[in-house]
């Protein structure tokens, strides 16, 4: 994508982001409310530094997935993504799409490492701080990425690398590492994912 469109991405991308972000934890509020859930858990400290390591964790796996591929990268993908799911645009269109499939670093252990951090993240958040509303928002994201996102980068992902694709799919978990059984041949390290 030329740099002039990729700021127009990043500038309305990053916000946009931010506002599913705000939204997924707002339906996790109205939710914990609903149900008539408490406000908060009194989990014993011992639990709550679980809940530090965990979110490190969570920030480590998204700050690992950023050495392979730039925020900004991600947020025009991202963008991209977005308004061919919107617009009804072909998954196959490249729609200024550049970037190549990453096999290496975190993807080499799961396809979606950023969806998996930020989920590990939240998570270590809702243990750290025992609000109840975090709990579901951990399960609503979850639910989200699995359910909505993933499927539709998926079949983009299908039709943008082929073959490459499929093999890498078939060998590497969707979303949680170490579910699957890895093959030896997986090999292109340098080629990129979504």
């Amino acid at each position: 994508m030329k740099e002039k469109g990729a700021g127009r991405a990043i500038a309305i991308g990053a916000p946009l982001i931010a506002a599913m972000v705000f939204v997924l934890f707002g339906v996790s509020y109205l939710i914990s409310v609903i149900l008539g859930f408490p406000s908060s858990f009194n989990l014993p400290s011992a639990l709550r530094l679980v809940g530090v390591v965990t979110a490190v964790a969570g920030f480590a796996v998204i700050a690992w997935t950023f050495r392979n591929r730039s925020p900004s990268t991600v947020i025009v993908s991202t963008y991209i993504t977005l308004t061919k799911a919107l617009k009804r645009i072909p998954v196959a269109e490249k729609a200024g799409r550049t970037e190549p499939l990453i096999v290496s670093g975190p993807q080499k252990y799961t396809r979606n490492p950023l969806y998996f951090g930020v989920l590990v993240m939240v998570l270590g958040w809702a243990i750290l701080t025992a609000i109840t509303f975090v709990f579901v928002a951990t399960v609503v994201i979850l639910l989200w990425f699995s359910s909505v996102i993933i499927p539709f980068e998926e079949r983009e992902l299908r039709a943008l690398f082929g073959d490459e694709w499929i093999r890498y799919s078939r060998e590497t978990p969707m979303l949680i590492p170490f579910t699957k059984r890895r093959h030896r041949g997986l090999s292109n390290p340098a080629s990129p994912e979504s």
